[in-house]
C-alpha cells in the first residue's frame, strides 16, 4: 500500500533512545494507543527491543523502543545495550529522549553522540508537565546548537505535545508501504507480552534491591476452553532472601502480583485467565547465557 485516499502514504521506522527512566516506553504506548511495553519507575525496565505500530489514514509509524542506555555490569546489561544499538540500524528517524527535569552529563553526552548520526533526528524533552516554562525555555536553548532537526517538548504521561511530535514524525518519514496490517500494534508474541506483564507487576511492588534480578519464564500457555487460557509461569530471582520477599507473608505478595497481572493479561487476550505463578532462585542468572536464553533474552555470540 503506497497511497491512501489518493494522497501519498508515509511510513517508516523510528527508534527511541535515551537514558534509563526518561519515559521511552510511556511515549510509545501513548503513540500506539495500547500498552505494548511495560512501564515502571525502576531503571532498565525495558530489556528487549520492542516494536509498536501506530497506524492512521495516510501513514504508519513503526516505533522501536529500546533499553535505557547505561554502562552494563552483567551479561544481561550487555545484551540490552546490544539490542539498543541494533535498533538504530536501518531506521528512518531517530528520537533521542531526555528527562527535562533531570538532565545530567550522561544525557548530554548521549545527545552529542547521537547528533553525529546521519538521517532525521528529533530531540524530545519529556516530563515538561513537571517543569516551569522558564526552565524549559532555558533547557531548549542549551540544546539549540546540537544539530537536531527539531527539539520537541512533550509530556508522554499527560499527552501534552505528543500530537505535534506525531505530526513531525510523519513529515520526516519517506513515502512507503504499509508494513503491518492496520490493526497490528506490535510484533511481540503473546507469550512474551504475558511474561512482561507479570514482570511489570513484580517491578511495581517489590523492594528496591529485588527488581533487577527478576526474570519470568513462561512454562505453559494453553487454551482450555473458548474463553479460558491456562498460564503457568515461574518468577526467577537471584537470592534466597529475594524469594521470600516476592512470595510475601503467607503468599500475599505473590497473590498480589498474580491478581494484577491476570487482570492485564485478560484484557490483552480478551478471555478469562487461570494464572499460576511459582518463584525459584536462579543465582546470578543475568550472567549466564543459557539462563538468558531460557528467559527470552537471546544473548548469542554475534
Amino acid at each position: 500500500m503506497t497511497e491512501s485516499q489518493g494522497t501519498a502514504y508515509h511510513s517508516g521506522f523510528v527508534a527511541i533512545i535515551g537514558r534509563p527512566n526518561v519515559g521511552k516506553s510511556t511515549l510509545m504506548n501513548t503513540m500506539v494507543g495500547e500498552k505494548v511495553a511495560i512501564v515502571s519507575n525502576r531503571p532498565q525496565t525495558t530489556r528487549n527491543r520492542i516494536m509498536g505500530v501506530c497506524s492512521q489514514p495516510g501513514s504508519q509509524i513503526v516505533f522501536l523502543d529500546t533499553p535505557g542506555m547505561h554502562t552494563p555490569r552483567t551479561r544481561l546489561g550487555e545484551y540490552m545495550m546490544q539490542a539498543a544499538r541494533e535498533a538504530l540500524q536501518g531506521i528512518d528517524t531517530l528520537i533521542v529522549m531526555v528527562d527535562a527535569t533531570a538532565v545530567g552529563k550522561q544525557d548530554r553526552a548521549l545527545v552529542q553522540e547521537m547528533a553525529t548520526r546521519k538521517g532525521k533526528k528529533l530531540l524530545v524533552l519529556n516530563k515538561i508537565d513537571l517543569l516551569k516554562k522558564e526552565s524549559l525555555l532555558e533547557l531548549m536553548a542549551s540544546f539549540a546548537q546540537e544539530g537536531y532537526d527539531e527539539i520537541v517538548p512533550i509530556s508522554a504521561q499527560t499527552g501534552d505535545g505528543v500530537q505535534e511530535l506525531k505530526r513531525l514524525l510523519i513529515a520526516s518519514l519517506p513515502q512507503g508501504p504499509q508494513y503491518f496490517p492496520q490493526d497490528a500494534i506490535t510484533d511481540q508474541p503473546e507469550r512474551l507480552l504475558c511474561a512482561e506483564l507479570i514482570r511489570e507487576k513484580a517491578l511495581l511492588h517489590l523492594k528496591e534491591e529485588v527488581p533487577h534480578g527478576v526474570g519470568v519464564e513462561m512454562l505453559k500457555m494453553e487454551k482450555i476452553h473458548q474463553d479460558l487460557m491456562e498460564i503457568h509461569a515461574t518468577i526467577y530471582c537471584e537470592r534466597s532472601a529475594h524469594k521470600g520477599i516476592i512470595i510475601g507473608k503467607q503468599g500475599s505478595m505473590l497473590r498480589r502480583i498474580g491478581q494484577e497481572a491476570r487482570q492485564d493479561i485478560e484484557a490483552l487476550l480478551g478471555m478469562r485467565v487461570n494464572l499460576q505463578l511459582w518463584v525459584k532462585v536462579r543465582e546470578d542468572w543475568r550472567n549466564r547465557r543459557q539462563d538468558l536464553q531460557t528467559l527470552g533474552y537471546d544473548n548469542k555470540e554475534r
